[in-house]
Formats: C-alpha cells, sequence, structure tokens
C-alpha cells in the first residue's frame, strides 16, 4: 500500500503538470499576465518581456490534487504530519502568488516589498513551527521535534522558542534560496525535483526503520522515531512529480 501510494502521488503530480502547464500559459497570456523587466536591466533580459509568469500555481495544484486523489484512490488517510508540510509549501506559495501578482498589476520588477513579503513568510512559518508541536498522535510523537540530533536524538531538548527561531531560520532561507535559485530557467525547478527525489528515498527508508514498526526489525534497539514518514514520503513523490512536469515546459 506504501509503494503504490508513492507511485500514484508521483504519477498524479506529473501527469497534471504535463497536461495543466500548458494550458496555464495560454491561459496567463491571453490576460496579458506577463513578466516586467526593467528598462535598466541586462540586454539579454529583453527577450523575456511579456513572458507569462506565476506558473507556479501549475505545480502547486498539481501537488495538492495529487496528495489528495492518491488518497481517495487508496483509501489511506491523510496524515498530520503530511498536510502540515502542504500547508507550509502552499503558504508559501500565496506569498510568491501575491509578489507576482503585484508586478502585473503596477507593471513593476519589484512585487511585494522587502518588509510584506518577510512578514508573509514569518506568519506562515511561524503558524507551521507552532502546529509542528502540537497536535501529538497515539504514540505522543508530533510532528516535529525539540530534541537535538543527528543521526537519532540525542534526548537533550533546547525548548520550543529555539526550535521556532531554527524552524523559521530554515524556512526563509530555504525559501528565498529557492527564489533566487530561479534567476535561470528550469534551474531552480531541476534542482527542486532531485531535493525531492531524495526525501522521498528517505522518507521511505525512515517508515521501513520506524520504532512503529520495531518487531519486525532485526535491530529494534536502533530504530527511529519518527511521526508519520510514508505520508511525507508521499508528498515529497508528488512534489517530485509535479516539478518534473512543469520543468518540461520551463
Amino acid at each position: 500500500m506504501g509503494m503504490r501510494q508513492i507511485l500514484f502521488s508521483g504519477a498524479i503530480g506529473l501527469f497534471l503538470t504535463l497536461i495543466g502547464t500548458p494550458l496555464l500559459i495560454k491561459l496567463l497570456a491571453r490576460k496579458g499576465y506577463g513578466q516586467y523587466i526593467r528598462d535598466d536591466g541586462p540586454r539579454t533580459h529583453g527577450s523575456k518581456k511579456g513572458t507569462p509568469t506565476m506558473g507556479g500555481i501549475s505545480f502547486i495544484l498539481a501537488t495538492l490534487i495529487a496528495y489528495a486523489l492518491t488518497k481517495v484512490i487508496t483509501g489511506s488517510q491523510p496524515t498530520f504530519s503530511g498536510v502540515l508540510v502542504l500547508f507550509l509549501f502552499a503558504g508559501m506559495g500565496l506569498v510568491g502568488f501575491l509578489d507576482d501578482y503585484i508586478k502585473i498589476v503596477k507593471q513593476r520588477s519589484l512585487g511585494l516589498r522587502a518588509k510584506a513579503k518577510m512578514a508573509g513568510q514569518l506568519i506562515v512559518g511561524i503558524a507551521f513551527a507552532i502546529l509542528a508541536l502540537n497536535f501529538a498522535d497515539a504514540r505522543q510523537q508530533t510532528p516535529a521535534s525539540d530534541r537535538l540530533s543527528f543521526v537519532q536524538d540525542f534526548g537533550w531538548s533546547f525548548g520550543p522558542v529555539i526550535f521556532a527561531i531554527w524552524a523559521l531560520f530554515m524556512i526563509l532561507a530555504m525559501s528565498n534560496g529557492v527564489n533566487l535559485t530561479d534567476g535561470l530557467d528550469g534551474l531552480a525547478t531541476g534542482a527542486s525535483v532531485m531535493v525531492f527525489g531524495a526525501y522521498t528515498f528517505i522518507g521511505v527508508w525512515q517508515y521501513q526503520e520506524s520504532c512503529a514498526n520495531a518487531e519486525t526489525l532485526t535491530n529494534p534497539a536502533s530504530c527511529f522515531e519518527v511521526r508519520d514518514p510514508l505520508d511525507l514520503a508521499v508528498v515529497a513523490s508528488a512534489l517530485m512529480g509535479a516539478c518534473f512536469g512543469f520543468l518540461w515546459w520551463n
């Protein structure tokens, strides 16, 4: 059942962006939602003027739909961890959408002001950090842990405040890092495919070595206390497939 979910989510995400991205491009072009290029920018960027922007809508929607359809098709239940990661993904996507929309409406290369963009990312990030340390399951595991760890937890807790600061740093760094990487065609999407592919394998491996399956392990003492690793692999697979299909048209 687990591998079926992973295969379904990846395949559905790939299919939706392969079919949906060109349709979205035509719709955006028809409405004139094109990229604005500054006059003082590099001459090579002039050819991109009018290129449809907000293409991220394609793989964001594809990922959300792929996850939902996978749950319906396989009859499995969504987990809080999986939904929480999708919330973070969609929340950051909404900030990016507003950034692109303002560029189009105001016909300028600068969308959201730096403070406004940072505020939006902080709101989403803080909500994620708070929720991640709550809603424990039957094993009293929360989606995230405030314990120091490397391969396994060391057992020392550094508290929810330090965790929130660390989580915000990671979220903002990754989000803005992808934004900077997106300067070249296909670069951010291509890198993301490899990253999400790696996280898919990590999720599967953590599920197989999870303490929830300790009775089936040859060395139960080395098991990992991980919350919903299989469903996180399903989310990562949906992201990988959606990005791969989007990359075809990027």
